[in-house]
């Protein structure tokens, strides 16, 4: 039997302490167009692609009560359970942008050993932000 049932990666969802603020500084610190911010500050999202990322408040009772309150790191050595990346043609450059608009720096690009040049930040959440090559460079048009 056939089905229809074909998934797309619709959304990443990001909790944060202020919606309105998190989008903005993607915006300027990651170089995201600003898809939408809703009029109460309470779901924004960013364009970035095939897949969107979202953000909206750490606690709000619409999702509170059904799935569970987000569970915030209790010290600076541990850290969110998500990392969000990004892949660019020039790290150097994008990771020395992320970091003149507000983003901690935590460790500047490096070639690993899959070939990657990746480098880390925190963003004003203090969710890690991978900031990488293409692994595979996308395909030219």
């Amino acid at each position: 039997m056939a089905s229809n049932v074909s998934p797309a990666f619709a959304y990443t969802v990001v909790y944060v302490k202020d919606v309105a603020k998190s989008v903005a500084f993607y915006a300027k610190a990651f170089g995201h167009n600003v898809r939408r911010l809703d009029e109460s500050h309470r779901w924004g999202e960013l364009e970035s692609g095939q897949t969107t990322i979202a953000f909206t408040p750490l606690h709000q009772h619409e999702t509170d009560d059904l799935t569970g309150r987000v569970q915030i790191p209790g010290s600076s050595g541990e850290r969110q359970p998500i990392e969000v990346c990004f892949a660019y043609p020039d790290v150097d450059a994008a990771y020395k942008r992320a970091v003149e608009n507000g983003a901690v720096a935590v460790s500047e690009p490096e070639k690993k050993e899959w070939g990657q040049k990746v480098g880390y930040v925190r963003d004003i959440d203090g969710i890690v932000v991978r900031i990488g090559s293409y692994v595979n460079p996308p395909k030219q048009d």
